[in-house]
């Protein structure tokens, strides 16, 4: 049975951790091993991570040295797996049950490195449910197979479901980036000839924050974007413009699902 590590960032999630931690747990695929970097949380996170811990020695839960985001988070717990395969879940986000278990299965079966499944979506106002309820009227649903291209274009991968293969890629790090390391980290991969395979199936539930205006976002994502395809992509301006672009009109799509 393969080990599969779970990377789960945590900051101030008191709210949401339990849920997130106990569709871990719960999954039908036992053989795991959950690391969890607390970002100097200044609430309860860290004491409800110890509870869990001596409850289940499969918790695994360190605080950062020092504050430094999401994704040296999720480095600093990479780093310390010991599992054949690395999965992703953030604090306030779930996993179905048979999560792990059917993702497994599907990457053996298609003798795909990088694999992500379709999930939920439901607004993080719903803090205190657990997979027990989910809105199953709101999918966002997993593309068959992605390439480096229609990656440049989109994130077709979402985080929350995404799982690499370490015996075939090794150890992947997310690139030091204030924002969209894991978009870095499916490009880089898939940058090597590397395909990802997409399950249609949802087996995650995403919680989806207001984080701003729609106009703010999409500035955002302009700014970002463009650093992404620049610097760590080594694009030409003139590739990167029309990535951009593209990029742009999928987000303005996403925004109304």
């Amino acid at each position: 049975m393969p080990l599969v590590s779970v990377v789960m960032p945590v900051y101030n999630s008191a709210a949401t951790l339990g849920a997130a931690v106990r569709s871990v747990l719960t999954q039908t695929h036992a053989d795991l091993e959950l690391l969890v970097t607390d970002d100097r949380s200044t609430d309860s996170s860290m004491d409800l991570l110890r509870e869990f811990a001596e409850q289940d020695e499969r918790v695994l839960p360190e605080t950062a040295p020092e504050q430094g985001g999401a994704g040296r988070a999720r480095n600093l717990a990479i780093q310390r797996a010991r599992g054949d395969y690395i999965a992703f879940l953030d604090s306030d986000d779930m996993w179905l049950p048979e999560k792990t278990e059917k993702q497994l299965a599907f990457a053996a079966e298609g003798d795909a490195p990088l694999t992500f499944t379709s999930y939920f979506k439901m607004d993080a106002d719903h803090a205190g449910e657990s997979v027990d309820w989910v809105p199953t009227d709101r999918v966002i649903h997993a593309r068959e197979h992605v390439d480096y291209r229609a990656m440049l274009v989109r994130d077709h991968i979402g985080a929350l479901t995404a799982m690499y293969d370490r015996r075939v890629l090794g150890t992947r790090l997310m690139p030091e980036m204030r924002k969209r390391q894991d978009y870095a980290l499916w490009l880089s991969i898939m940058r090597n000839g590397a395909d990802a395979r997409g399950l249609a199936e949802p087996l995650a539930v995403y919680r989806a924050h207001q984080a701003g205006s729609l106009s703010s976002n999409k500035l955002s994502l302009v700014q970002y974007n463009w650093a992404l395809y620049r610097q760590h992509e080594h694009l030409s301006v003139v590739r990167s413009t029309r990535a951009l672009a593209g990029a742009a009109w999928q987000s303005l799509r996403n925004s109304r699902i």
